[in-house]
C-alpha cells in the first residue's frame, strides 16, 4: 500500500467507511450511513476504485456502496473520493455477502458484479460470486425494476453466468442474452489488460421483476 493510499485510509476511514463483521448491525440504515435518502447502488469487489469513483462522479443523483477486500484498493478509493469530492461514496470492507446479509431487502437500485475472481479450476467453481443461492440473496436486495449487471472477461464463467442468470426466476433478461456494453460503465483496469490480450468483454444486465406475458 503506497503512502498517499495509507494516509486516505487513516484520514478518511471514519467518515466513508464500513466494516463487516460479525457485530455488523442488521439491517444496515442505509440513509443514515449516506446521510440522505435516495437510490443506492451496490459495488461488489471495487478494486483500486476507478470505476467505483467515475461512476459515483458521473451519476450524484444515485449512492455507492462499494465493497472490497483488498486494503490497497480501498485506500485508493477513499483517496479519490477525496480529490473527487464524491460525497455519494462508501465503502465496505469484508465479505460481501455478508453485507447483502444485512441489507434490508429491495433496498438497492442497482447490484454491480464486474470482473469477479472468476475461480477457474473446477473444484473453486463453488467459490464464485454468481451462482444460484447468491443471486437469489442478491435478487431479494433489489427493488423492484432493480438491475442486476455483471462483466467478465472469462468466456466459461459469462457462460454460467448467463445460464444461472436466466435460470432465477425473479429475475428478466431485457437483452436476450449478453448485454451491449453499457455506455455508463467505465472500462477497468481488468477490461484493459483483457482488450490487450484479445479476450473479449461479456456484460449481463437483468433486471427484478418477471417478463409481461
Amino acid at each position: 500500500m503506497s503512502g498517499r493510499q495509507a494516509d486516505a485510509l487513516d484520514r478518511l476511514w471514519p467518515a466513508y467507511g464500513l466494516t463487516i463483521d460479525d457485530g455488523l448491525a442488521a439491517p444496515v440504515d442505509l440513509a443514515s450511513l449516506f446521510g440522505r435518502r435516495a437510490p443506492v447502488v451496490l459495488e461488489i469487489g471495487s478494486g483500486m476504485g476507478d470505476a467505483t469513483a467515475a461512476m459515483a462522479a458521473d451519476d450524484p443523483d444515485r449512492d455507492y456502496l462499494a465493497v472490497e477486500v483488498h486494503t490497497p484498493g480501498i485506500g485508493n478509493l477513499l483517496d479519490l473520493v477525496e480529490r473527487r469530492g464524491l460525497p455519494n461514496v462508501r465503502v465496505a470492507r469484508g465479505d460481501a455477502l455478508d453485507l447483502v446479509r444485512a441489507l434490508p431487502e429491495e433496498s438497492l437500485d442497482a447490484v454491480h458484479v464486474f470482473f469477479p475472481d472468476p475461480w477457474p479450476k473446477a473444484r473453486h467453481h463453488k467459490r464464485r460470486i454468481i451462482q444460484p443461492a447468491h443471486v437469489a440473496l442478491l435478487r431479494s436486495r433489489l427493488a423492484p425494476g432493480g438491475t442486476l449487471h455483471c462483466a467478465t472477461d472469462w468466456a466459461e464463467y459469462a457462460e454460467s453466468m448467463r445460464e444461472t442468470l436466466t435460470a432465477d426466476p425473479g429475475l428478466t433478461d431485457p437483452h436476450g442474452g449478453y448485454a451491449p456494453r453499457p455506455d455508463h460503465r467505465p472500462v477497468t483496469r481488468f477490461e484493459r489488460r483483457a482488450r490487450t490480450a484479445g479476450r473479449p468483454v461479456f456484460d449481463l444486465v437483468h433486471l427484478k421483476g418477471t417478463a409481461p406475458s
